[in-house]
């Protein structure tokens, strides 16, 4: 099979396109011949050599696939061979197969093409657990999304609007804010002209937002006790703004907030199951409404990973980029 492996530690000119072995299915995985993967952060972090893998993952790219079951490895009942999926990966799917967990499949949703559900996985199953599971996000709350043009940004306007939040959200660009809008955003904040804290607290009389989505950390964290209403929540998914933060304590304890935070890729299957099950129940009726979307904004060929991974870090894209066999 075709893959894309990172030939060492670096810039986007690392990633190298090769040909792999297909992988044999273990037991309870099965194999999908992949016809698109979704690119993300991480991907671009594992290339700098700053997010390795976690033991027995694939060394090669990809948290999210979609395509069609292929093999089936013993132990897995419930799929047949040319099952339509998509999947959450801890590696591996920057090729033409790729080996996926049986619970972390999911059937392609009705009326999404491969393209879109390949953008499905590692998103949806991030803002699940991190704005629903941690966050607590329900109807009426106020919700501050960082990122909002981001795959995880576009994918979090939408569901907690759907939930019947009122959302906002941060953008670097007048026209990126318009795009957040759009998505259902009920004011989207430029951080490079607008201070986010003071225009929350202006559209909330005061009070500040309930919920935060933090993709940025590092000077951020402060700013984000200051924007919380109390008894508001934090919820920290990445580290783009450094991962130490200067924070007043006093503050935390009279607003009586909760600060948290996690990461996804290196819990257990089981644990991820759990997450895949909730994302199916939940969010699986609105993606078949055409309530929500995966918001794509370009597509490459495999063998252009590399131009993905560039666009991805010039931060000019608005939602999720793809890579197609």
């Amino acid at each position: 099979m075709k893959a894309i492996e990172i030939a060492a530690p670096g810039g986007a000119e690392q990633l190298r396109l090769t040909t792999r072995p297909v992988p044999p299915c273990a037991e309870g995985e099965v194999l999908v011949r992949v016809a698109a993967a979704g690119v993300n952060r991480p991907d671009v972090m594992q290339r700098q050599g700053r997010y390795p893998p976690p033991p027995g993952a694939s060394d090669l790219p990809g948290l999210e696939i979609a395509g069609e079951i292929a093999a089936i490895g013993p132990g897995v009942s419930g799929f047949k061979l040319g099952d339509r999926v998509l999947a959450l990966l801890a590696g591996g799917g920057y090729a033409e197969y790729a080996l996926a967990a049986a619970p972390l499949c999911l059937p392609v949703p009705e009326g999404l093409t491969m393209i879109e559900a390949a953008a499905v996985p590692e998103t949806y199953f991030t803002v699940w657990t991190n704005l629903f599971q941690r966050g607590g996000c329900k109807s009426g709350d106020t919700v501050l999304v960082h990122g909002g043009t981001s795959g995880i940004g576009t994918t979090a306007i939408q569901l907690a609007s759907a939930w019947g939040a009122r959302v906002f959200a941060t953008a670097g660009s007048p026209d990126k804010c318009r795009a957040c809008e759009r998505l259902g955003a009920v004011r989207g904040i430029d951080y490079k002209t607008e201070d986010f804290v003071e225009v929350v607290r202006s559209a909330t009389a005061g009070r500040g937002v309930d919920l935060i989505l933090d993709m940025v950390a590092g000077s951020y964290v402060a700013r984000n006790i200051e924007a919380a209403a109390t008894e508001g929540r934090i919820v920290t998914i990445s580290l783009l703004g450094g991962a130490k933060a200067e924070i007043n304590m006093g503050h935390l304890m009279q607003k009586r907030l909760t600060l948290t935070g996690s990461t996804l890729r290196a819990r257990t299957v089981a644990q991820k199951a759990i997450v895949a099950e909730a994302v199916r129940k939940n969010v699986w009726p609105l993606l078949a409404a055409g309530r929500v979307k995966p918001v794509v904004h370009a597509s490459f060929p495999l063998a252009q990973a590399s131009a993905a991974h560039t666009l991805m870090e010039s931060s000019q894209h608005i939602g999720k980029i793809v890579l197609t066999m």
